[in-house]
């Protein structure tokens, strides 16, 4: 017998998924303001290992601009700055033999637009897949109604899919605005 439930509670996992990683994907654009989670991606050579940069380092944000990262080895000063040239975070390190320090520019309009564009399009990608999940699971609703589940459970089904689909879109458009008030805000 075709479960209903889990098939909805799959979908909305899915769902849940794609909100999940355009958070993630959010938490990594920069707004102007110090973020430690910019440098989650770098991954720093510590004795012949590729490591994460918060596995070698203590990382913290001293004030609304500057990202102070300590390293707690001092051999690690040179790998540290050279992983963080080399990675997309496009901000040159400032070291002073205790602290590498990151200083965050302030955003210029166009760099704010390119930024709310680019929130946008990561928006728009969670929003496709979160729709993919719904027409998924709509055909597997009708494929267990050719195989006996009852047209009434289907299409209570598809409505009760359709609001879990309203409510994770509403919670994308939240983030989208929230994000852009925050790139936007100088």
């Amino acid at each position: 017998m075709f479960d209903v439930k889990q098939c909805l509670a799959d979908s909305e996992e899915r769902m849940d998924l794609s909100v999940m990683h355009l958070e993630d994907t959010f938490s990594k654009i920069r707004a102007g303001k110090a973020n430690v989670h910019i440098l989650d991606s770098i991954r720093v050579n510590s004795y012949g290992s590729m490591v994460p940069l918060n596995n070698v380092s203590a990382i913290t944000t001293p004030d609304a601009r500057t990202i102070a990262i300590k390293p707690w080895d001092k051999s690690m000063f040179r790998p540290i700055e050279k992983a963080i040239i080399d990675s997309e975070v496009g901000i040159m390190p400032e070291n002073n033999g205790e602290v590498i320090r990151l200083t965050i520019p302030a955003l210029t309009e166009e760099r704010r637009k390119q930024l709310a564009k680019q929130c946008g399009k990561e928006a728009e990608e969670a929003k496709m897949a979160i729709r993919n999940a719904r027409r998924d699971t709509i055909d597997k609703l009708k494929k267990a109604e050719k195989d006996g589940l009852s047209e009434d459970n289907r299409k209570d089904a598809e409505a009760d899919l359709q609001k879990i689909h309203d409510k994770k879109i509403k919670e994308i458009e939240k983030l989208l605005e929230v994000k852009n008030k925050e790139i936007m805000t100088v």
